[in-house]
């Protein structure tokens, strides 16, 4: 017995020095590493090449064959959006392109909404800026009456006046939350700051004002004005082949009459002629947490500083780009920090922002004009520059692995009149982009000196601070805010 007894006590030592040792490995293998590998080359992808031809109403046809994904996508781009609402009717080109949905002259919207789950598909409209959209998704065997379904809803719609008052109601309430969140506040601000009156400063959603003020009227007009063929492009992209394509869109669309007049001429959007930076707060004594935003204007989509703005972009935003490492991870005095640089026909704008306590407010100004200063001042070391690349780099590839992915690239190169072959170029543009590079945009294109700063809080909280920094500080009560005008504040009746 005691010779087992103490065989089992060595047997028992022996197992527990293995778990040990087997534990001290497993600590080993899953103790992050200081400085994390660096990501490897990007592998080149060649996609399909888009075919296109234009049916005799002026519609512009783009087919993308991808096989090997029983997937098709569909969308037909309007190509204007809120750029040409009427300054006093902003949202209208939102609140059309979701009634599109809403009922046709054959179908209501429930039994639109029947007959593409019937499918196994979904159908989707919106406005956005230089373009409205509705698109489909199905499987390839039932495109044919997707399309049929999409054509209806595109060209069909009956804009009935209940279904004009329940959105408005809904656009009103959703307006309603988004007024009251500082974040929000903060970018329909900067729009009028970067913009005045021009068309982007406008909100795309609208305001409340002007929600209520439109008519079915006004939405029948703007459907007819620019709802057409000749200002319309239809991508198809999935497992299809081409000539069934084009034999599609001949059958659902080839009948789509194209107006007798001609297309609005829309004169090119201004910057306007004082866009001098501003420095706006608007007091909002019941804010938690104050939101801080940097914004000036940017680059237009087809600017040849395209790809080196994305990567200069990349470096400042992202968990790992410098504002957040700055603001959120060093200094702990937001929940997040980053930017965005916004590309459209015309110049579009760069914003950055963080919320942060209303007491750290000014702080936080500070910090965003520093980040983006330096980035103009100093080289970008390549430890820093080639993970940010591969950020963007791989957020392109996530984009394009769906079939309704490829077809929005597809369609937003369409809309802007730039080459097919860019797709299979935006890799090699990006990993291009230098150091140099990336300093120089920042220069030119991303200069502090031209930035305005708007913070929505509690403005006792972080005045005297931000006053410091920005003597020329305009303070705008909420309840004296107007969206409706550059000047961001409610007329007051003359005496």
């Amino acid at each position: 017995m005691r010779i087992n007894r103490v065989g089992n006590v060595a047997l028992i030592s022996l197992a527990l020095l293995i778990v040990l040792f087997v534990t001290s490995l497993g600590a080993k293998a899953q103790s992050p590493q200081a400085t994390p590998p660096p990501p490897a080359p990007p592998r080149s992808a060649q996609f399909p090449k888009p075919v296109e031809k234009t049916l005799a109403n002026g519609l512009r046809v783009i087919v993308v064959e991808r096989h090997g994904s029983p997937l098709v996508a569909a969308q037909l781009l309007v190509k204007n959006g809120a750029e040409v609402d009427p300054p006093e009717l902003a949202g209208l080109s939102n609140m059309t392109a979701d009634l599109l949905t809403k009922g046709t002259e054959k179908r209501s919207a429930t039994q639109i909404a029947e007959a593409i789950e019937a499918l196994g598909g979904s159908l989707d409209a919106s406005a956005r800026w230089d373009s409205s959209r509705v698109g489909v998704n199905v499987m390839s065997a039932r495109i044919g009456p997707a399309l049929e379904i999409l054509s209806d809803v595109l060209r069909r719609p009956t804009f009935k006046e209940d279904e004009i008052e329940r959105l408005r109601q809904q656009t009103l309430d959703d307006l309603t939350v988004e007024l009251g969140q500082p974040g929000s506040i903060a970018r329909y601000v900067a729009a009028r700051v970067i913009f005045g009156g021009a068309p982007y400063g406008q909100p795309l959603a609208g305001t409340p004002q002007s929600i209520a003020r439109i008519s079915r009227n006004d939405v029948v007009t703007y459907h007819r004005r620019f709802y057409r063929p000749d200002n319309a492009i239809l991508v198809l992209g999935g497992d299809l082949k081409s000539a069934n394509a084009f034999k599609l869109a001949q059958q659902y669309f080839g009948d789509w009459a194209k107006p007798s007049t001609p297309l609005p001429v829309l004169p090119p959007s201004k910057l306007p002629a004082s866009a001098s930076p501003r420095v706006v707060v608007i007091d909002k004594p019941d804010a938690g947490q104050a939101a801080v935003l940097l914004a000036r204007t940017g680059i237009q989509r087809k600017d040849p500083d395209y790809y080196r703005g994305l990567v200069a972009n990349s470096m400042l935003s992202g968990y790992s780009g410098r504002l957040n490492q700055e603001i959120r991870i060093k200094r702990g005095l937001s929940y997040g920090a980053g930017s965005t640089l916004d590309t459209r026909r015309e110049v579009g704008p760069f914003l950055a922002s963080a919320q942060t306590k209303n007491q750290s407010a000014a702080e936080v100004a500070a910090l965003l004009l520093s980040e983006i200063d330096r980035l103009s001042s100093a080289a970008v070391p390549d430890l820093e520059l080639t993970p940010r690349k591969a950020v963007v780099i791989g957020n392109f590839a996530r984009n394009l692995e769906t079939a309704s992915g490829l077809v929005a690239q597809v369609a937003s190169l369409a809309l802007y009149g730039i080459s097919f072959d860019e797709i299979n170029r935006y890799i090699t543009n990006v990993q291009g982009v230098t150091a140099s590079d990336v300093q120089k945009f920042a220069g030119t294109h991303l200069a502090v000196g031209n930035a305005s700063i708007i913070v929505v809080g509690n403005a006792k909280e972080f005045l005297p601070a931000l006053r410091k920094q920005f003597p020329q500080v305009e303070v705008i009560p909420v309840a004296e805010m107007d969206l409706n005008t550059a000047l961001l504040r409610i007329k007051q009746p003359s005496k």
